[in-house]
């Protein structure tokens, strides 16, 4: 792994006086950096603030919103709550995982452009069908209009 690396890390755990009361926000503001939790920063993590690499791992996988392995570019959250499923949002996320080569066991895309995922609600039961994408709202959404926010931000994307 490269240093660099480490220096984001030193950066982080310096802005929190490196102490293991911020473990949570440590590990955020990683995963913010790198989309996910790259195990040896968090072996890192676990020997500058003296904290068992177990403890790490456990508040790490306690939380759904951390993730140990790479999320793509775009990081896409289809809601699939009851406003959002008698809207017909499953038709949604299977054109989109048409489109993107994705499965129930494949979240992320080759490149590393997309990871899609289902959440049970993204509170806007109001505007069902609703997908996120980096967390921007799209309201209404249609197996149609997903497909071609795909394709626009696969050409930008590149």
């Amino acid at each position: 792994m490269n240093d660099s690396r480490f220096e984001v890390v030193d950066c982080i755990l310096k802005k929190y006086d490196n102490n293991k009361s911020y473990l949570i926000a440590v590990l955020q503001e990683i995963q913010n950096e790198y989309k996910y939790l790259p195990e040896e920063l968090m072996e890192y993590v676990a020997e500058k603030l003296d904290v068992n690499l177990s403890k790490i791992f456990s508040v790490a996988t306690f939380y759904e919103n951390f993730s140990l392995v790479p999320k793509g570019k775009y990081i896409i959250k289809v809601c699939d709550g009851t406003a959002c499923h008698v809207r017909k949002s499953i038709p949604i996320l299977n054109s989109m995982r048409k489109e993107l080569g994705l499965s129930d066991s494949k979240h992320t895309t080759d490149d590393m452009l997309f990871t899609l995922e289902t959440v049970s609600c993204l509170g806007a039961c109001g505007l069902a069908p609703v997908i996120t994408i980096n967390d921007k709202v799209y309201a209404k959404m249609t197996p149609d209009s997903t497909v071609e926010i795909l394709r626009t931000l696969r050409s930008e994307g590149q």
